[in-house]
Parts: C-alpha cells; sequence; structure tokens
C-alpha cells in the first residue's frame, strides 16, 4: 500500500487553508465595506441580521444563492458563463505565490522547515503580474458575451483603464527588483528582516517603504485601478453604463465577479506588503508572530482601499487616462531611474 507523506499532507492542507481563507476574506471585507460605508455617512451600518450585524454577508450570500439565474436571450452562453469563472480563479491564483509566513518544522512534524507558501518560485513577481494581467480577460468576456452596450462599454473601460496603469503597476515593481536583486517574493520579504539603527538610537524597519516612498505610493494607486475601485470604478460607473460589465449577470454569476473583486483587492494589499512593508517580518518580535502581523498589514491596507472609496468623488475618464498617461507613468519612470543610481551609487 503506497503510503503518503506529510509533506505532500501538509501541503494539501495548506492550499485548502489560504482557499477558505480567501473566501472568508471576502465575506468579512463585505461587513466591515457596508460598516465604514456607514461612519463615512453617519449611519449606524448594518444592524439588523445577528448581533450587530454580522450575520449580513451571510443574508446576502444566501440571498443571491436563492436568485434566478438570468441569461440575455442573445448572449453568448459559453462565455457568459465562463467570464466570471475567469475572474474568480485569476484572483485565487495569484495568491498562490505570496509566502505570508516564515518556514517552518510544524512542531516538528517536517523533516525540514517548509515555507508558509503555497508555491515557492524563484519568478514569483513576474507569476503575479502575469496571472493578475489574465483577470482583465473575464471582464472583457463579461461585456462581450453579454450583447449589451452598456456591458460592452464597462469591458473596454476596464481594458483600456488595465493597460494604462499597468505600466506604471510594472514599473514600481520593477524599482523594488532593483533593490532587491531577486524575483522571488520569499527573498524580497528576507531582505527586509531586520532593522537599522537611526543615529545608533532608533531602530527603524528595512522596509523598503523607506527606501522607495514613491515606488510605493505609485505601486498603491495602480493597484486600486488595477482593481477597479472608487475612484476609479469606471468599468461599473453607475450614472453612466448602469453596473458596467456585469449589468446582465445575477444569482451566483455575478456573485463571482463580486467575489473576485474582494479577492484581488487582498492580492494586491498582499503583494504591497510583501514587497515594501517588510511581509511578514515585524523587528524584534517571534516568528511565529509573522502570519498574524501578515494579516494584519493586509487588514490596515485594505482599510484604506474601502476609506477612499466612500471619500473620494470618481474622476471623469478623461482625467482617468490623463493621471495613468501624463502623471503617474513618468513619475514611475523616474523613479525607477532615481532607484537604480541609488542602487548604483550605494553597491
Amino acid at each position: 500500500m503506497p503510503t503518503i507523506s506529510f509533506s505532500l499532507v501538509f501541503q494539501l492542507t495548506l492550499i485548502g487553508v489560504v482557499f477558505f481563507a480567501l473566501l472568508m476574506s471576502a465575506a468579512v471585507l463585505v461587513y466591515f465595506e457596508r460598516k465604514i460605508s456607514g461612519w463615512a455617512q453617519q449611519r449606524v451600518g448594518p444592524n439588523r441580521v445577528g448581533p450587530l450585524g454580522l450575520l449580513q454577508p451571510v443574508a446576502d450570500i444566501v440571498k443571491l444563492i436563492f436568485k434566478e439565474e438570468l441569461r440575455p436571450k442573445a448572449a453568448d452562453k459559453l462565455l457568459f458563463y465562463l467570464a466570471p469563472i475567469l475572474s474568480a480563479t485569476t484572483a485565487f491564483a495569484a495568491f498562490a505565490v505570496i509566502p505570508f509566513g516564515p518556514p517552518t518544522t510544524f512542531f516538528g512534524l517536517l523533516e525540514k522547515p517548509v515555507p508558509l507558501q503555497v508555491a515557492d518560485l524563484n519568478v514569483a513577481v513576474l507569476v503575479v503580474f502575469a496571472i493578475t494581467s489574465m483577470g482583465i480577460y473575464g471582464i472583457v468576456l463579461a461585456g462581450w458575451a453579454s450583447n449589451s452596450k452598456y456591458s460592452l462599454l464597462g469591458g473596454l473601460r476596464s481594458s483600456a483603464q488595465m493597460v494604462s496603469y499597468e505600466l506604471a503597476y510594472g514599473m514600481s515593481l520593477a524599482s523594488v527588483l532593483v533593490i532587491a536583486n531577486s524575483l522571488s517574493l520569499r527573498d524580497i520579504v528576507d531582505a527586509q528582516a531586520g532593522a537599522w539603527w537611526l543615529f545608533h538610537v532608533l531602530p527603524v524597519p528595512k522596509w523598503y517603504v523607506f527606501l522607495a516612498p514613491v515606488g510605493f505610493f505609485i505601486f498603491f494607486v495602480a493597484g486600486i485601478a488595477e482593481t477597479n475601485r472608487a475612484p476609479f470604478d469606471f468599468p461599473e460607473a453607475e450614472q453612466e453604463l448602469v453596473a458596467g460589465y456585469h449589468t446582465e449577470y445575477s444569482s451566483m454569476s455575478f456573485a463571482l465577479f463580486f467575489l473576485a473583486e474582494y479577492v484581488n483587492m487582498v492580492v494586491v494589499s498582499g503583494v504591497a506588503v510583501s514587497l515594501f512593508l517588510g511581509g511578514f517580518y515585524v523587528p524584534g518580535l517571534p516568528d511565529w508572530l509573522g502570519p498574524l502581523w501578515f494579516l494584519g498589514k493586509i487588514a490596515a491596507l485594505l482599510f484604506f482601499y474601502i476609506w477612499m472609496r466612500w471619500t473620494l468623488p470618481r474622476y471623469r475618464y478623461d482625467q482617468l487616462m490623463d493621471f495613468g498617461w501624463k502623471r503617474l507613468l513618468p513619475l514611475s519612470i523616474v523613479n525607477l531611474l532615481v532607484t537604480a543610481a541609488g542602487v548604483l551609487y550605494w553597491s
């Protein structure tokens, strides 16, 4: 009878835990988005379903499950149902290469330390960039397959927006790669362990946000645009396009787009934490707290995501394009050149 190694069981368990955590993160974010929007608008927020409204996400899920699945008569059936699956799949797949904890032997059950990461690849940054770029296909397919002018315009807007901001997004990634001299997210996170001593008195974490603050700003802004969140939510501008690319979707198909949006927020925040905020490292704290600190850093960035949505108005479409091509892209190029010059000088 063939034996199954504990390492394989651990890896499969890790995949299941990550998948379940991403599913639950969407439900938690739905609650906090509603709650923060309530505070921003001087309302209470969810307070009817369960204690403190904590069961509101469950009520939303049940409602979507029992809604009728409708499809426009002239829609392309295959592409119509493939689009939300593609969007959700790419969102989940991108998190596979993000490290969220230091290597562990799991209380001595493993022969050697295994990183808390689904796939430890030496080109993880390229994998994240490639997979997140594929998410646009789901949105464009949804717009095309729905056979609706509002959906099509939303899909085209999304493709133009993502192409415009992926250049700045990639340039900000490159500035970190120049500093770390590696494409592995694990190596980049490990390089940020420890601290510098400012004036031999004040410890400062070796996070790349202090070496490339402009790169972090560009990455964060481009990440908001990549995930189609306010103030860059043009693909689903209610005043112009009804609901954009998912106008014709209902029930679980709509839920998959909803899920993909929130998981993408978690992925972009996770990449930002790994590249600029030291990943799971905090100077002076034990390694076993790493996953909790990683989660806390992601939560802080997600709060800013939601806060910005309910405080900033949406740009006009021409302002979005001008900002991406005439402001953010030149700034990202200058930032990359300055970072490269600094690395060359100090090396």
